[in-house]
């Protein structure tokens, strides 16, 4: 009997979308709900499939490729699926509360589109994560980029409009550069199967020049330094659901792209160069976030902020993965496991954290009117849920232990430096001070006097508990880090394919 996990992982919120669309909002909420469940359901199945029996994989319409296409999963896809459904699933309940706190016309349209979009997102994310198809992984780059879009500019005011128009122009000129890459490809090797192109591709001028036109685009998406221009703007300027959607969760499609491309399909043409390059811009992505974000005054740009530089540490894979390619007929060298390791993790506890920051945000602004961090005086002894879960999550952005974030550091740091690439490591280590001085510096005005009869606006108590489960969440992946990274192995992702082993 053929299983139809995959399909239903991402038909089952595309079918939601529609649904809620053509439903009155009272009865979008609940559907949007019940999907969100359904959705986090099937993806825990699918990676319980993964762990028991190994790489799944699923022909649509029964055609094999390059006839057709499939769907594939493997350690790395089990990680952001996982990743996706958790973060999901508490912003969907998030949302429930948010827009029911919200009582004036613009929230309230906002609220009835925000179901539908976000579902539609959702669908595209698993289906990306699942696709094994060039040109289709392009289309769901444009959808996810599309509904991002969509989500931001909900409240239609002047300035989420001119966010938004500027990640429109950056996703759109992404998408172009990496479809003229897939453009390349498909000309010399007359298919875009991920796994036929392992075997096919070759260092030769056309490859680096689709690797290149890729990479780039996606780059872009990602928003890392110096790319990054559209970012802090379109994070701040959003809703709280909205913020910790486009934080945790969509600028890691496209970091999980050039994963793949950089493994699977162009594991013959990278360099070293070409390595340390990213490296460099992810050194810079760390240095130049914290400073900005130490010298923000507003509670959300400081986050957005923060993402910037966060980003930068996922890129520390590349300079170790270009100098230790797969060895010995598709072994992985150990410090490229330890590096890849340290890279996902670091993905995964980011997208958990940052959700509950920005999901706590958006309580401290919805209660103060404000979120001007000089009007959050006070406000721990008013809302102590909600300021204890920021610093909950503000504990494994920095890597202390035991959270995510220090297991995913400890790995990068240690995968550096027995690579013989030493000079990464003090930019980590500074990079964690920084990262204390900017959480020191947007948690230190809740803690100072504030006026004690200050009105606030009542918070929904879903909204608090959402922040804070996810912050037990980024200490929790911290204590159980040695099961997750054994899903993330499955299939052995950092090895290319076509390289005598691994995953062929």
């Amino acid at each position: 009997m053929i299983d139809l996990s995959m399909p239903l992982i991402i038909l089952t919120p595309l079918i939601g979308s529609l649904i809620c669309f053509v439903t009155r909002r009272q009865w979008a909420v609940w559907i949007g709900l019940v999907t969100a469940a359904l959705t986090t359901g099937l993806s825990i199945k699918l990676i319980w499939m993964l762990v028991t029996e190994g790489v799944q994989t699923y022909a649509l319409g029964g055609w094999q490729a390059p006839l057709g296409i499939h769907l594939r999963a493997d350690g790395l896809s089990a990680i952001h699926l996982f990743m996706t459904a958790v973060v999901g699933l508490a912003i969907s309940v998030y949302a429930h509360g948010y827009f029911g706190a919200h009582h004036d016309d613009g929230e309230q349209r906002s609220a009835e589109m925000f179901w539908p979009i976000w579902l539609f997102l959702w669908g595209g994310l698993n289906a990306l994560y699942l696709s094994n198809d060039l040109f289709n992984l392009y289309v769901l780059l444009e959808i996810v980029g599309l509904a991002g879009v969509g989500l931001l500019t909900l409240t239609g005011t002047r300035a989420v409009l001119i966010a938004g128009m500027r990640y429109l122009l950056a996703a759109m000129a992404g998408s172009l550069a990496y479809l003229l890459g897939v453009a390349l490809l498909y000309a010399a090797h007359s298919t875009l199967d991920i796994e036929l192109l392992g075997g096919l591709v070759q260092a030769d001028r056309v490859a680096v020049a689709a690797l290149t036109l890729m990479v780039m685009g996606l780059l872009l998406k990602t928003a890392l330094f110096p790319l990054h221009f559209w970012l802090p703007p379109a994070h701040a300027s959003s809703t709280a659901p909205v913020s910790a959607i486009l934080s945790a969760l969509v600028v890691k499609a496209s970091f999980y792209l050039i994963v793949r491309l950089w493994f699977q399909v162009f594991g013959h043409v990278v360099t070293v160069e070409a390595g340390q390059l990213l490296g460099m811009l992810g050194a810079g992505a760390i240095v130049w976030g914290s400073i900005q974000a130490l010298r923000q005054t507003r509670l959300k740009m400081l986050i957005a902020y923060s993402t910037v530089a966060q980003l930068g540490y996922l890129f520390f894979l590349f300079p170790v993965a270009a100098a230790f390619p797969t060895v010995n007929g598709g072994t992985m060298a150990p410090w490229l496991v330890e590096a890849g390791k340290g890279s996902i993790y670091h993905a995964l506890s980011h997208a958990i954290s940052k959700a509950s920051i920005f999901l706590s945000a958006g309580i401290l602004l919805h209660a103060a009117g404000s979120d001007h961090m000089d009007r959050m005086r006070g406000l721990a002894d008013r809302l102590p849920i909600t300021v204890f879960a920021m610093a909950l999550a503000a504990v494994n952005l920095m890597g202390l232990p035991p959270s995510g974030g220090f297991i995913a550091k400890w790995l990068t740091a240690h995968a550096v430096i027995g690579a013989g690439q030493w000079w990464w490591a003090p930019v980590i280590v500074g990079g964690g001070l920084l990262t204390a001085g900017y959480m020191f510096a947007m948690l230190r005005p809740v803690f100072l006097p504030g006026d004690p009869h200050q009105p606030l606006r009542p918070v929904p108590r879903s909204m608090e508990f959402c922040a804070l489960a996810m912050a037990v969440v980024s200490i929790l992946i911290g204590i159980r880090a040695a099961d997750l990274l054994d899903v993330l192995m499955i299939g052995q992702p950092f090895v290319a394919f076509g390289s005598g082993g691994g995953p062929l």
